[in-house]
């Protein structure tokens, strides 16, 4: 099973990024979504955004991980 996380990217260089993922940061690369811009809410898997998505749409997946958690083992 594969899991990719929503991040919120704040900064671009060239096909890096730096991404927040609900306060942590991380780079990660943007070669499979080229046109995402500072601002833009994009899917990351294995340190790639493999997809952008709308602010609703990551907060509905953010929400879902927040209710696992919550859930426990």
């Amino acid at each position: 099973m594969c899991l990719a996380v929503p991040g919120q990217i704040v900064e671009r260089e060239g096909n890096a990024a730096r991404v927040d993922f609900g306060g942590i940061q991380r780079e990660i690369l943007l070669d499979l979504v080229d046109d995402a811009v500072v601002g833009d809410w994009v899917l990351a898997h294995a340190g790639f955004a493999i997809q952008k998505v709308d602010t609703e749409e990551a907060a509905e997946v953010l929400a879902m991980f927040a209710e696992i958690g919550e859930a426990g083992p």
